[in-house]
């Protein structure tokens, strides 16, 4: 079938996204300690939806993991995410993954679970940049993310 120009970048997207979270899922089922994955999860809390890409559950805590394949080079700017090449602003994965970690909390609270929770944004592909991200910011992890299995 032949897709329109919208629609075939729409696909190229989703399926970028994918190959994105089978990398991951490849990297996690190298790590030593014990840690369970659930993968592809669509929930509900007082009537609002969210995705999660990654739900990983270890001792630790709950980490929402929020896996982006990105190509090419980007930098932040006033928490607002560019591409270097056209200079445009695309959508920052961080406002998804701040939604998602609060009614994820919200779930939580309402099944009475009291549980660490911390939310990332991992960029997996090794040909990606992100320029000017703070060093301290808690939700970015970018290529290599080795140390973060660590």
């Amino acid at each position: 079938m032949e897709l329109a120009p919208n629609d075939k970048f729409h696909y190229s997207n989703l399926e970028k996204g994918y190959e994105g979270e089978i990398k991951f899922d490849k990297l996690a089922t190298n790590l030593q300690e014990e840690r369970y994955f659930i993968n592809d999860l669509l929930l509900e809390v007082n009537n609002s939806y969210f995705q999660i890409d990654s739900l990983m559950i270890s001792q630790g805590g709950i980490h929402l993991l929020d896996i982006k394949n990105y190509l090419s080079d980007y930098y932040l700017k006033s928490d607002k995410l560019y591409s270097v090449t056209t200079d445009r602003q695309i959508k920052n994965p961080v406002d998804q993954l701040e939604r998602s970690s609060t009614l994820f909390s919200q779930l939580l609270h309402n099944l009475k679970l009291n549980y660490l929770t911390e939310a990332f944004v991992v960029f997996i592909n090794p040909e990606f940049t992100l320029y000017q991200a703070p060093m301290d910011h808690p939700h970015y992890i970018p290529h290599p993310i080795k140390w973060f299995f660590e």
